[in-house]
């Protein structure tokens, strides 16, 4: 199968808020009057960000999710993506199934993919996502304040949790056995909840890396220090009967892979984000406070935690 037919079989579908697609050399868009184009883009390569047996289907819905939920934490409406794909092969059955978990995930948030490229290597994707923002509403890492709650949504640990078990760290039962590796495999991107931040939230980010090294990038761009409570984070009931364990407090805090959201908020509004979490039907924990000094301070059951590992980087 030539390159172009391949493009044409797989990777070109009806659009919705695109004037030219797929197909030239360039995607024609409109961004909406009043609203400015937040774009950001991730790389997942085989062997580092994904196993190489794992589901096409799995392969292929994670690979947009993680760039949704960068739309989510910047409070943006996901609507355009373009996908470069590098394939060792053309496995036709393997493509099938990678499409419908991608195809899944741009239905699942309405999002058109434009444009993108094709070539022959070692199996990695590269994907830009686009969306829109009001102008001026977009929430960004710098914008905390000291004194903020600080916040993060659904369970984490999970995603971390099932990875150990894949590398042979940990042997899980089920049913925690698959939801673990569910979640691991098919993250939901919080975009009700990062739209529904705007006005609310001083600062917000996805947690991909990890629990603390993430929020490490909100707290050097807003020049704060932050103090977590352990017992206060949301997680799964394995988790919190493990809680003790330091590989436990390890998936939790440096873990990543939860693709939730971790944000700060001002005090008064406490009740606003009770009224989200019972709306959304998502847990929204809040799990410490910003300071001025410059430091991270996590405790569990009033004892400071030595967390020597914040969470995952590519070249450390």
């Amino acid at each position: 199968m030539s390159e172009f037919n391949l493009i044409a079989k797989y990777f070109t579908r009806n659009t919705k808020h695109t004037d030219l697609s797929v197909g030239d050399d360039a995607a024609l868009i409109r961004v909406a009057q009043g609203q400015q184009l937040a774009i950001s883009a991730d790389m997942l390569v085989a062997g580092t960000h994904f196993f190489h047996d794992a589901p096409a289907y799995n392969i292929g819905w994670k690979s947009l999710a993680v760039n949704v939920s960068d739309m989510a934490a910047m409070g943006a409406l996901p609507k355009w993506a373009t996908l470069a794909i590098a394939l060792p092969e053309v496995n036709e059955t393997w493509l099938a199934e990678f499409c419908k978990g991608f195809f899944a995930c741009a239905q699942a948030f309405d999002i058109d993919l434009i444009g993108g490229d094709t070539t022959k290597g070692p199996l990695t994707l590269s994907i830009q996502i686009m969306g829109e923002v009001p102008t001026g509403k977009a929430i960004q890492r710098s914008g905390a304040q000291i004194g903020d709650d600080i916040w993060v949504s659904g369970l984490i640990g999970s995603a971390a949790l099932g990875l150990s078990h894949l590398q042979g760290k940990i042997a899980l039962t089920e049913p925690t056995l698959s939801y673990c590796i569910n979640v691991l495999n098919a993250p939901t991107p919080r975009v009700a909840l990062g739209l529904a931040l705007r006005g609310v939230a001083n600062s917000c980010i996805d947690i991909s890396d990890g629990l603390t090294a993430d929020l490490s990038h909100i707290l050097k761009a807003s020049n704060l220090g932050a103090k977590l409570t352990l017992e206060n984070i949301n997680c799964d009931d394995y988790l919190r009967t493990h809680l003790n364990d330091s590989n436990i407090q390890q998936c939790i805090l440096a873990g990543g892979d939860d693709y939730e959201l971790l944000f700060t908020a001002p005090k008064l509004q406490r009740d606003c984000i009770h009224q989200l979490s019972s709306q959304l039907q998502l847990p929204l924990s809040l799990i410490g406070e910003t300071t001025p000094q410059l430091d991270l301070i996590i405790t569990h059951c009033q004892k400071i935690l030595n967390i020597t590992k914040k969470g995952f980087d590519h070249f450390g």
